[in-house]
């Protein structure tokens, strides 16, 4: 029973919600808005959009640790940063603070 409680949290701590919850509030103590994004005609795009002060635009796909974007992701991320958009992929706390360390 120890060890079932202790997969559930620790799911708990790296799953896709608490790394999102996570990303809007270091966004928040950042002075900035992190908006869901979704478009329902419009599949692949990333989750997050972060928009922070002096007109910064992050773009964030979050994924549960250890999981990597499907192909329609990468390409729909792809094409953001052809544009000239900022994208990450996080699957975890840590790559949620290199975003911010590196602001």
């Amino acid at each position: 029973m120890k060890k079932y409680i202790a997969n559930i949290v620790n799911h708990a701590a790296v799953s896709e919600k608490s790394i999102e919850r996570y990303l809007c509030f270091r966004c928040t103590v950042h002075g900035g808005v992190c908006l869901k994004y979704s478009n329902p005609n419009q599949a692949g795009y990333p989750d997050r959009v972060m928009l922070l002060p002096n007109g910064r635009t992050i773009w964030v796909e979050l994924k549960s640790m250890g999981e990597k974007p499907r192909r329609l992701q990468v390409e729909r991320m792809k094409k953001l940063a052809s544009l000239g958009h900022e994208v990450h992929v996080c699957d975890s706390k840590q790559s949620v603070d290199e975003i911010f360390n590196g602001l």
